[in-house]
């Protein structure tokens, strides 16, 4: 498998315990759709690599205690600290019509209630404080804030995203 067939669920944070156990920091917004996990894949010099899990239990604040066969000590785990976590896009739950993943809208058309189109979306920020699109408009790269009131509407069938940017965000980006 490689990374265009995958999805980041997260991280491996530190290790916990001697016995090989991993915490897993877990970048979803519904943890609780992966509490069933058998197996996941750990990007090892840039390649995905699966392991097997004897546990995945959830915990506090998005993350989760995992437990990988036939590794059982700390010297065997360490080395995985850091290491981006990842699944299969088949893995990814059903959303409803008007729900999104990231991923999807790459490659999607924007277009401006008032400017008309402002062109693709290359990008997705997916940031700590704030998810942004990164479109290319005017062969520059523009920021837009995913968020309420500026993202007005995406249509998944037609592979556009309709928004409301804020007064002089484009010229911003324009300015030389």
């Amino acid at each position: 498998m490689n990374k265009d067939q995958s999805f980041q669920l997260g991280y491996v944070s530190k290790v916990h315990g001697l016995r090989g156990e991993v915490m897993i920091v877990l970048d979803v917004d519904y943890p609780e759709d992966y509490e069933t996990l058998e197996h996941l894949f750990l990007e090892q010099k840039s390649r995905l690599v699966p392991f097997f899990l004897e546990h995945f239990v959830l915990q506090p604040g998005n993350k989760a205690l995992a437990k990988f066969e036939d590794l059982n000590s700390l010297d065997q785990v360490e080395d995985l600290v850091g290491l981006g976590v990842y699944l299969p896009l088949t893995a990814l739950p059903e959303l409803k019509d008007d729900q999104y993943f990231f991923h999807e809208l790459i490659g999607f058309e924007v277009f401006d209630e008032t400017e008309g189109l402002i062109g693709p979306i290359q990008i997705v920020y997916d940031l700590e404080t704030q998810n942004l699109l990164g479109v290319t408009h005017k062969e520059k790269e523009v920021l837009i804030p995913i968020q309420d009131g500026i993202i007005q509407k995406v249509d998944k069938a037609a592979k556009k995203v309709y928004c409301r940017l804020p007064e002089g965000l484009l010229e911003i980006y324009l300015e030389d």
